[in-house]
C-alpha cells in the first residue's frame, strides 16, 4: 500500500495519529521498532500503545477535572485510545484504569485490521527527507533517530537529566505573607508595576528547619539505564545543594539580599528589610496563572515535596500544577523548533507528536497525537487547519507546547487548569466547573464548524 503519511512510533500518540488519519481516508504507514530490530529498557512487549508505567488514565470526571475534560474531548473525536480504554476498563472509582494487555491488544487489532493502515515492524534511524511524516517516538527514542532529530532541529541535545522545579497555581499563594518584587527593584520590560517575582520570606528559625527537612526528605532513585545521561543545563537538585552546607542555599537560590519585606516592621535591617532567606517564584506561562519555584528542581518524592514546601510562608495552601522531578527525558524545545501545527520549522514536512513535544502523561501524549493526525489529514485534503479553542483542554495543551510557555524554561506538563485562559470573575470554588462548562461549549462549536460532527 502506498502511504500518504508516515508515522514513526507505535505508542499511544503514534497509534492515535494513525487512527485519526485512517478514519479520514488517509493511507498510513505506521513504523514500530519493537519487533523490528529495536527495543527499549522500559517496554516489556512488542504491542502497540504499551503502557509502561501506571495502568491509569487518571480522573474520568469531565465536570471539574482537566484530564477528565481531555477524555471528553477525545471521545468526541472517536479516539482509539478512549475506545480501547473502555473495552479494557477495570474498576478504579472515578479514575479510568485499564487492563494494559487487553488495552494494547485492542489498539493493535483496530489498527491492524484497518484498510488504510500498514503496520510495519522496522527500526527507523533517520528522519525522512521528504513526505508527510509524524514522529511519535516518546521519551526513549532510539539513539540514531535522536541524533538525526538533534541535527534537524539545530539543538545541541535531545536526552538529558531533567531536573524539574515545582509549579504552583498563582491563586493558591497567600499574598498576605508573600509580595511581588524584583531583586534590587530591577525589572524587565515585561514586568508588572511591582516586579517579576513572588517572594516568600523565611526567618532564621524557619530556614534552618526547612534546610533540615531537605536533608531528611525521602529521595527518588535513578534507574540503571539513566546512569550516563547528563544534567540539563547543569541543574542541581536543591537537596544536593543543601548537603553542601547550611549556608549554601542562602547564597544561592534562597538569598534574601536586595528584597525588602513589606511585612517586616522591625528596625533591625540597616541596609534594608531583607529576609533571612527567601523562596522566589517566577511566572511560568503567559496567562500568569502558573508560577515556578526558582531553583527548586528536586528528586524528592512527591509526598515529601508537598509536606515540606507547604511549610514555606505563603505556600501553606499551595496547589501544585506539577511537582519537581528528575529523570531521563527526551523532548524538544517545542516553542522554538515547532510551529503552531507541530511542524518542524526547519523541515515542515515533519510533525512531532506525543511526549517528545513536551507533554506529560498517557492521555496528554495521545491527545497531541490525535491533533497531529487531524493536522496532517487537513494538509492531505488541502483544507485550512483551525486549532481547538484555547479554552478547551486540547487547545490549552497545544498552546502550551507551541507558544504559551517560556521557551527558555520550557518543561513537559500535564494538562491542568493553569494552562487555560483564566476566569477571574468566577469564585474560586466554582472555577473548575466553570472551566469545564466553557470548554465543552466552545469545543462543541469548534467541532460543528471544523469536523461537521453533530453537537
Amino acid at each position: 500500500m502506498t502511504h500518504q503519511v508516515h508515522i514513526i512510533g507505535g505508542g499511544l500518540a503514534g497509534s492515535e495519529a494513525a487512527w485519526q488519519l485512517a478514519q479520514r481516508g488517509v493511507r498510513v504507514r505506521l513504523s514500530e521498532m519493537r519487533g523490528g530490530g529495536g527495543s527499549t529498557p522500559a517496554h516489556q512487549t512488542d504491542g502497540l500503545a504499551e503502557m509502561v508505567c501506571s495502568n491509569s488514565f487518571r480522573s474520568d470526571d469531565d465536570t471539574k477535572n482537566a484530564v477528565g475534560l481531555l477524555h471528553h474531548e477525545m471521545r468526541r473525536l472517536d479516539s482509539i485510545i478512549m475506545r480501547a480504554g473502555e473495552k479494557a476498563r477495570v474498576p478504579a472509582g472515578s479514575a479510568m484504569a485499564v487492563d494494559r494487555d487487553v488495552f494494547s491488544a485492542e489498539v493493535e487489532r483496530l489498527l491492524a485490521e484497518h484498510p488504510n493502515v500498514e503496520l510495519v515492524r522496522e527500526l527507523v534511524s533517520e528522519l525522512p527527507q521528504s513526505g508527510l511524516t509524524i514522529v511519535a517516538t516518546g521519551p526513549l527514542t532510539a539513539d540514531a533517530l535522536a541524533a538525526s532529530i538533534v541535527k534537524a532541529t539545530g539543538e545541541d541535545r535531545l536526552a538529558f537529566f531533567d531536573a524539574i522545579a515545582p509549579i504552583v497555581h498563582r491563586d493558591s499563594i497567600d499574598m498576605s505573607k508573600a509580595w511581588i518584587q524584583s531583586r534590587w527593584n530591577k525589572r524587565t520590560e515585561a514586568s508588572n508595576e511591582d516586579g517579576d517575582y513572588i517572594n516568600c520570606p523565611m526567618t532564621k528559625e524557619e530556614y534552618l528547619a526547612f534546610h533540615q527537612g531537605l536533608l531528611d526528605a525521602e529521595k527518588g532513585e535513578f534507574k540503571e539505564w539513566e546512569a550516563n545521561t547528563p544534567y540539563f543545563d547543569g541543574c542541581m537538585p536543591i537537596e544536593v545543594m543543601a548537603e553542601r552546607g547550611v549556608e549554601t542555599l542562602r547564597y544561592g537560590p534562597m538569598k534574601g539580599v536586595g528584597l525588602d519585606n513589606p511585612y517586616d516592621t522591625s528596625e533591625e535591617h540597616p541596609q534594608g528589610k531583607w529576609p533571612y532567606a527567601v523562596v522566589q517564584l517566577r511566572q511560568d506561562n503567559k496567562l500568569g496563572t502558573l508560577w515556578n519555584m526558582v531553583g527548586f528542581q528536586t528528586k524528592m518524592k512527591y509526598g515529601a515535596q508537598v509536606e515540606l514546601f507547604r511549610t514555606i510562608p505563603g505556600l501553606e495552601n499551595a496547589e501544585f500544577a506539577r511537582l519537581g522531578g528528575m529523570h531521563r527525558n527526551t523532548f524538544l524545545n517545542s516553542p522554538i523548533v515547532l510551529d503552531r501545527q507541530l511542524r518542524l520549522n526547519r523541515g515542515p514536512h515533519i510533525r512531532f507528536a506525543g511526549q517528545i513535544t513536551g507533554c506529560e502523561g498517557y492521555v496528554e501524549s495521545a491527545a497531541v497525537g490525535l491533533m497531529a493526525g487531524l493536522m496532517a489529514a487537513s494538509e492531505v485534503a488541502g483544507d485550512d487547519w483551525s486549532a481547538p479553542p484555547r479554552t478547551s483542554a486540547m487547545g490549552a495543551l497545544l498552546s502550551h507546547i507551541t507558544g504559551d510557555a517560556e521557551a527558555s524554561s520550557f518543561q513537559p506538563m500535564n494538562v491542568n487548569f493553569g494552562l487555560f485562559p483564566p476566569l477571574h470573575e468566577v469564585k474560586k470554588k466554582q472555577r473548575k466547573e466553570a472551566y469545564t462548562s466553557r470548554a465543552k461549549t466552545e469545543f462543541g462549536e469548534w467541532l460543528r464548524l471544523r469536523e461537521r460532527v453533530p453537537a
